[in-house]
Parts: structure tokens; C-alpha cells; sequence
């Protein structure tokens, strides 16, 4: 089910219980799908499940979408970051900070702060050009490396989340291929808009990450 397009799907979330998405049902019970172990286990699946990444793999990764999205965000045209992405209502502008907020909430949740389902429903301010997108962008980039170098980068370590307690290894993949996901999009954003640019960004690079099929939902 598309809640975005089925009238009854926020009636179904609040029947079940369900607080965010994406959730798998069954009857009158679910489990959150923000990540794949939980969903294994649900349907009683004899899969092997857990990143296949290492978290140095999955930091380079990561820090090469970003580098990436740094790259891309000033291609795109001021007078367009306004306008709405294909199927949601996100704005272009929206879309380049969520790219980063994801990171940041991860970069949140390391520092002991509980990752919260609001956290991905920021907004920047509705006037914010693309150079306060980047000046965003690059302070998140560089609170990351900063993490990597200094930080607690245990791969089992706990933090907490609205979908339950995850290890750290589990929620930087997450974070990965999320922020992977919307560096994808603006490349497709920027064919859409008709923009020539040199592609940073090929399938190896997404290799090993549970990405989504589509560029876009449906």
C-alpha cells in the first residue's frame, strides 16, 4: 500500500499502531522496514541479514555522496529549487537538505541524542539559496569526518531510534544508501531539468547497499 495515494493508509497506520514508515503488516501485526533484519525475522526468512558493508567502507561511501551532492546542488538552476520533485511534495530545495539532514540525525543519534522520525521532516527556510544549502551541506560534511576521526565508530555500539535500538553499523548503512538514494534523485533532477553534468556517481558505487529498485516511488 501507497499511503501517499491510498485514502484508507493513514487510517491503516493508526489502526495498527504504526507511528512512521515504512511498516510491513500482517493481520494486526507489523514491524518497521527501515531496516532489513527486523523484516527477516517477521516473515521467518532464513536469509542472512546485517550490512555488507564495513563501517570504513560505508564512511567512504557516505563521504563520497556527499562530496558528490556538493558537487551537484550549484548545477541546478536558483530560480527551480522551489519547484516539486516527480510524485511528492518536496521541493528541489527540500530535497538538497534532507540529503543532509539525514546525515546530520545520524551524526545526532552518535552523540546520544535519540534519532526521532521528526528529524527527517525538517525543512530549511523556504528562502534559502543554493548557497546556504551548501554552506549546510559542507558543515555536515565536515561534523562527519570529524566524527570518523574522533568519534565512538564501534560497529555494534547501540543508539537509540523511534524504530527500536540499532547498532551503529546498522544505522550507517541505513544512513548510506538514504543519503545515497537522494544523490541519485537530483542526478535524475538535473536530467529532467535538461542540465549536462559529468555523472560523479556509477552503479559500483552503490554496490554492496540495499538500494531501493527505483529511482523514485513507483
Amino acid at each position: 500500500m501507497n499511503v501517499l495515494e491510498d485514502p484508507h493508509g493513514t487510517a491503516e497506520l493508526e489502526r495498527l499502531g504504526a507511528r512512521s514508515l515504512p511498516v510491513l503488516s500482517r493481520g494486526n501485526d507489523f514491524v518497521f522496514a527501515q531496516s532489513l533484519a527486523p523484516v527477516i525475522a517477521f516473515l521467518g526468512l532464513k536469509e542472512k541479514s546485517g550490512p555488507s558493508l564495513s563501517v570504513p567502507e560505508l564512511y567512504d561511501r557516505l563521504d563520497k555522496f556527499m562530496t558528490s551532492a556538493l558537487e551537484l546542488l550549484p548545477l541546478m538552476p536558483a530560480d527551480r529549487l522551489g519547484t516539486h520533485v516527480p510524485g511528492r511534495p518536496r521541493s528541489y530545495r527540500s530535497l538538497a537538505f534532507h540529503l543532509f539532514r539525514v546525515v546530520g540525525a545520524f551524526l545526532d543519534a552518535c552523540d546520544g541524542i535519540a534519532l526521532e522520525e521528526a528529524a527527517f521532516r525538517d525543512e530549511p527556510p523556504a528562502d534559502a539559496d543554493t548557497a546556504a544549502l551548501l554552506t549546510w551541506g559542507e558543515a555536515v560534511r565536515q561534523r562527519f569526518r570529524q566524527w570518523y576521526v574522533g568519534g565512538n565508530t564501534a560497529a555494534r555500539r547501540s543508539l537509540d531510534t523511534y524504530y527500536g535500538p540499532q547498532s551503529l553499523h546498522e544505522l550507517l548503512e541505513r544512513t548510506t544508501w538514504h543519503a545515497g538514494q537522494h544523490v541519485r534523485q537530483w542526478m535524475m533532477l538535473l536530467e529532467l531539468e535538461g542540465i549536462p553534468y559529468s555523472r560523479p556517481l556509477g552503479d559500483a558505487d552503490f554496490t554492496g547497499l540495499p538500494m531501493p529498485q527505483n529511482v523514485w516511488d513507483g
